[in-house]
């Protein structure tokens, strides 16, 4: 098993101070979104196990969830898919302060690092499951960003790895305005061949190009 961290500087405990937007590691503005505990909870109870029972995702191995947030999937994931390793990593560092108390309050054995998906600190092909629940439909840097995050997915998957990706339809349901006219750069990463789709959610499985 390849190690996960790549050669950085130790990531720092955020304070858990107030702020929307947040300056990120490749330049540009993120602009965080509201807290809504409805959606939270919805997505824990319901989202979430429909998406690995309507996808089949495998249980073991080595996942990351990038976005993670407030850490609402992470308890859930560990619980339905009981993985190896555990990591979810997230741009905003008063959710990854949110983040690591949910951890810790729900006994989890999983890191949260306050990262961007557009330069994540991994070795190449550390992971088995990538999870996003939109966030790569919202990065800073437009198409351009969003492609760099892609690329970075890719990049850590391993080949034969599972990346599992929200749809335009999912996103459209639950961001309306902010969704407009925004969609994923698949051309940037051919080895991200689609397996399946289940309305709200996609599967993509690492390939090499070419296959």
């Amino acid at each position: 098993m390849p190690p996960l961290l790549a050669d950085k500087p130790p990531v720092q405990a955020a304070r858990p101070n107030v702020t929307t937007v947040h300056r990120t590691k490749e330049g540009g503005a993120y602009v965080a979104f509201d807290n809504m505990e409805a959606r939270n909870g919805l997505q824990e109870r319901l989202e979430i196990p429909m998406m690995i029972r309507a996808l089949g995702l495998p249980s073991g191995g080595r996942v990351l969830e990038v976005g993670c947030g407030r850490g609402v999937a992470l308890p859930v994931l560990m619980q339905r898919l009981a993985p190896e390793v555990l990591v979810g990593v997230d741009v905003d560092p008063v959710l990854v302060e949110l983040a690591r108390r949910r951890v810790a309050d729900s006994g989890i054995d999983a890191s949260v690092l306050h990262e961007d998906v557009r330069d994540l600190p991994f070795e190449s092909a550390s992971f088995d499951l990538v999870i996003d629940f939109g966030t790569c439909y919202h990065v800073s840097g437009g198409t351009r960003g969003a492609s760099h995050a892609l690329c970075e997915i890719a990049r850590v998957l391993r080949v034969g790895g599972l990346f599992v990706h929200e749809t335009p339809v999912a996103q459209h349901l639950a961001h309306p305005v902010r969704s407009f006219g925004r969609s994923l750069p698949w051309s940037s990463t051919p080895s991200l061949k689609r397996v399946r789709s289940a309305v709200l959610w996609t599967l993509r499985r690492k390939r090499f190009v070419g296959i």
